[in-house]
């Protein structure tokens, strides 16, 4: 379900985001509209992403997501509507890639967790999912691929 974990240095990257704070049950509905502004601005500006969508968690609850949705950027975004400029963090990160559907991330992360506590490794609450590869680039689910990341403390 999920590669070896591994445990590496990253540079920050800057980033377009739009902000939600939503009840969970909410994500489906509002990503989607967060995307397209992203898109829309970065268009309207000029911007090249450089790299694939990713929702940045900030905080998680059981009742709430408080995330970031964008995009890395190669140019400071002018911010516009509710699109801002942002960043995904830098620094010693520990990293997984899940093989499969969207509704299989849940099960991904619970797999990562408990690789993360049979390990030892102490990271943060914060995380982030990358979408390198989804229903865009093939209509087998197999193929798909979603990075899942947490910085270490």
């Amino acid at each position: 379900m999920i590669e070896t974990p591994e445990i590496l240095d990253i540079d920050e990257q800057p980033t377009a985001v739009v902000h939600l704070k939503v009840a969970r049950d909410a994500i489906q509905g509002v990503m989607g509209p967060a995307i397209e502004e992203v898109l829309t601005v970065l268009s309207s500006q000029g911007i090249a992403t450089t790299g694939p969508l990713f929702d940045h968690h900030l905080l998680m609850d059981p009742t709430t997501f408080d995330f970031d949705v964008g995009f890395p950027v190669a140019t400071t975004v002018e911010p516009e509507g509710r699109v801002i400029p942002a960043a995904l963090p830098g620094g010693r990160v520990v990293r997984t890639v899940y093989h499969g559907a969207y509704e299989g991330l849940g099960d991904a992360w619970g797999e990562f967790d408990a690789w993360l506590a049979a390990n030892d490794v102490r990271h943060s609450d914060e995380l982030w999912e990358r979408f390198i590869a989804g229903p865009e680039s093939s209509p087998d689910a197999a193929q798909w691929r979603t990075e899942l990341v947490h910085p270490l403390v």
